[in-house]
């Protein structure tokens, strides 16, 4: 197997096997008002992974070598394969850094040339084209470069996990079924009850801190802003609130009984106005005709 395809059966199985624990106390983190990539946050997060990488690089680095190389390492195989690593990274992450960032600014000087030399050709370039120019031109050669230096962390590490077989491996003579049954017992332990007592436990510790380390989260608002002051409605007291409404019942009756009066006043004298004037008619008639009689 060759040391890339041999670092990384180890090292991406490795990675997803402990990052639901380095999961939870991220969040846990962040529950306290910690961003776990920034200053101490990010230090106490690599201090406490160590642990759950350790035992990550065991148990995958064990099922591996025995699975793939047919090689028992009796030595504790992922404090030996850690402590290499970490080393071998300390060095190597500074170094592919800053290979990456000289990287970078070279891809986007070669991406401004190239634009200006097809502004040379065709003066009326559009914005979308010189920005796809740009991106495709130093994105594809930093993406390139940092597939190069993942591959070189890659085969270094399986040159480490070499070393560690070479230095205390032995060669399985068992059967593939007698292979499998001795990772199966890697894999569960012993006192089931008992493991699943303390994950149970560890569980609802966990789930405990992240509720008191959460902080309210209900808006408030700010200092700066003054509210008004809340009115209060006065406090109800049954009897006068029946005085004032059989007062003002006593009222709206009151406006009742002289709107009705007065309208029978204007209807009666409205008659007499009526009957005074049919009165008058029959007379003045009376007389009219009789002038005109003398008259003749």
């Amino acid at each position: 197997m060759s040391p890339v395809k041999l670092g990384f059966s180890i090292a991406w199985p490795a990675f997803w096997t402990g990052f639901p624990f380095k999961a939870v106390i991220i969040l846990l983190m962040l529950a306290m008002g910690l961003h776990p990539w920034e200053g101490g946050a990010l230090a106490a997060l690599l201090v406490l992974s160590i642990p759950i990488d350790i035992w990550a690089l065991g148990l995958v680095g064990r099922t591996v070598l025995v699975e793939r190389l047919r090689v028992e390492v009796k030595a504790a195989v992922g404090l030996e394969l850690w402590w290499r690593i970490a080393v071998f990274s300390a060095v190597y992450l500074p170094i592919a850094y800053l290979i990456e960032s000289k990287t970078i600014g070279l891809a986007t000087q070669a991406a401004d040339g190239l634009v200006n030399l097809v502004k040379a050709v065709y003066p009326e370039l559009p914005i979308a084209e010189k920005i796809l120019i740009e991106v495709n031109t130093w994105g594809g050669i930093s993406t390139s470069m940092v597939l190069l230096l993942g591959l070189g962390w890659l085969w270094v590490f399986g040159l480490l996990v070499r070393s560690v077989v070479t230095q205390g491996g032995q060669g399985i003579t068992l059967p593939y079924q007698a292979v499998v049954r001795q990772v199966d017992e890697w894999r569960i332990p012993t006192d089931q009850p008992l493991v699943l007592s303390v994950f149970v436990a560890t569980g609802i510790a966990l789930v405990f801190l992240f509720w008191t380390f959460m902080p309210v989260t209900t808006p408030h608002p700010h200092e700066s802003y003054a509210t008004p002051p809340a009115k209060t409605s006065p406090s109800l007291n049954p009897p006068e609130a029946l005085n004032h409404a059989e007062k003002v019942l006593a009222q709206a009756e009151a406006a009742i009984t002289a709107l009705e009066s007065k309208t029978l006043a204007d209807e009666k004298a409205a008659k007499k106005g009526k009957s005074k004037a049919s009165g008058q008619g029959p007379g003045k008639q009376s007389e009219t005709a009789g002038t005109k009689g003398r008259k003749g």
